[in-house]
């Protein structure tokens, strides 16, 4: 039986490599969906953690997971053995980049070879991590046909951009529309028809090839970028001006053509934004186009933490408080309101540089217990590298120099935290609405 009749019939047979955000829900749509699937990553924990039915990921509940994997449908391992068997493998691997802002796709090759070597005809191979155009034909390909067998022939390749927002209540995987692309029309088709199990088919959107569908991510994210460091430049001159950049936002966003309101903060965080643009821009360069307009937003974004803590310094010095010595507060620790993932947050990057200023520091996020920042210097010497979250109490907030509102958390009760705080540094419009006396909140 070939793959497009196995897809009909719905006993075609799927594999997840990389159980993480992105993994793990669609491993848990294609089984709530009757497919038989199995997920694989490295880390065994994550393993153990699937096949106990306990989830680890806010936007897939447990009751959800545990349904699913009783019923037999989810299985996990770190075994790649099983993929012989497996008519799909989606790879939805990290991609992170390295010091030097140069993509890092050294999960996505890994799980490429470990497909090749049991690959086998009539399999499907589905790109979903986030990368550069190029990768599914450059990169992927050669490696998955030195199998000997031949891709768009023996076996079938496309890209599908991710499209996960983590603490989304409102799209999921199976109501957030689908790019994909082959590697020719074929293949195209194969893909989409297994995505239509999960997602209607009217919400997947068919391109002419992989390079078109890895662009469109970049395009989605780059455009954000973009525009959040649009807003945090006027941020700064605003705050020159004595304009509140945040009334200026809300007015504009009464016209109803032409304007979409992006906020300011503390800088850009996760898996996406402070890194795609960086993913475009280095392969510009194989072009030799040099993308400065996109570079210059990453580098206003980046600058935000800096700024916040100028502001932190600013506030501090109006009461007469120097940043040595200094006890301030930070809360939040994740990239984003209401989830427990701190990856390249912007709330992280205030608590380094408030340490390495010498304050003493201190975060509270109910989401995130603790963190580790790795290895940490200013000036050689060593910074704190572990943090872990305090308990928020009225005494907490009384004892500290300083409040810094990074992550504007629903369950954080503004007008409790600013009674209780000295002095507070806004870097979310949390307080927005609330009676404060003078002097007491800044906004960044």
């Amino acid at each position: 039986m070939g793959l497009r009749e196995k897809i009909e019939d719905r006993s075609v047979e799927v594999a997840v490599i990389g159980l993480g955000y992105v993994g793990l829900p669609l491993a848990v749509e294609f089984a709530r969906a009757g497919i038989h699937t199995v997920g694989v990553d490295v880390d065994q924990e994550k393993v153990r953690k699937v096949k106990e039915g306990s989830s680890y990921i806010p936007d897939v509940p447990s009751p959800q997971l545990r349904e699913v994997v009783d019923a037999g449908w989810l299985d996990a391992t770190s075994d790649y053995d099983p993929l012989s068997q497996i008519d799909a493998v989606f790879i939805c691997v990290p991609t992170p980049f390295t010091k030097a802002k140069a993509p890092d796709i050294h999960y996505i090759i890994d799980a490429s070879r470990e497909i090749a070597a049991r690959l086998h005809p009539e399999e499907l191979i589905i790109l979903q991590s986030t990368t550069y155009p190029g990768t599914t034909e450059e990169d992927v390909l050669p490696v998955l046909e030195s199998s000997g067998l031949k891709a768009g022939q023996d076996f079938y390749l496309a890209f599908s951009p991710e499209r996960i927002d983590p603490g989304n209540k409102r799209f999921g995987v199976r109501n957030t529309p689908k790019v994909v692309g082959g590697i020719t029309p074929r293949d195209t088709d194969l893909a989409a028809r297994l995505f239509s199990l999960i997602i209607d088919d009217s919400q997947i959107h068919r391109v002419s090839c992989p390079r078109t569908a890895e662009m469109c991510k970049l395009l989605e994210n780059t455009f954000r970028s973009v525009n959040i460091a649009l807003v945090n430049e006027l941020t700064k001159l605003a705050d020159r001006m004595g304009i509140d950049i945040w009334e200026v936002i809300e007015a504009a966003s009464t016209k109803p053509f032409g304007f979409m309101p992006f906020y300011p903060g503390p800088g850009v965080g996760g898996h996406c934004i402070p890194v795609d643009p960086y993913y475009l821009s280095w392969k510009a360069r194989e072009y030799d186009f040099y993308t400065k307009f996109i570079e210059l937003a990453a580098e206003v974004n980046q600058s935000m933490p800096y700024y916040t803590v100028s502001k932190i310094i600013d506030a501090l010095n109006r009461n007469h408080k120097p940043i040595k010595g200094a006890k301030v507060l930070v809360l939040g620790a994740a990239f984003k309101r209401d989830i427990d993932d701190p990856r390249n947050s912007p709330a992280l990057e205030v608590l380094k540089i408030l340490d390495s200023k010498g304050a003493k520091v201190y975060y509270h996020d109910p989401h995130i217990p603790e963190v580790r920042l790795g290895e940490v210097f200013h000036h050689s010497q060593p910074l704190r590298s572990i943090y872990r979250s305090c308990h928020l109490t009225a005494e907490l907030l009384a004892g500290m120099d300083c409040v810094v509102i990074a992550v504007h958390h629903s369950v954080f009760d503004m007008e409790w935290i600013v009674r209780h705080s000295p002095l507070i540094v806004d870097a979310q419009n949390a307080t927005r609405g609330l009676k404060v006396p003078p002097g007491k909140v800044f906004k960044i």
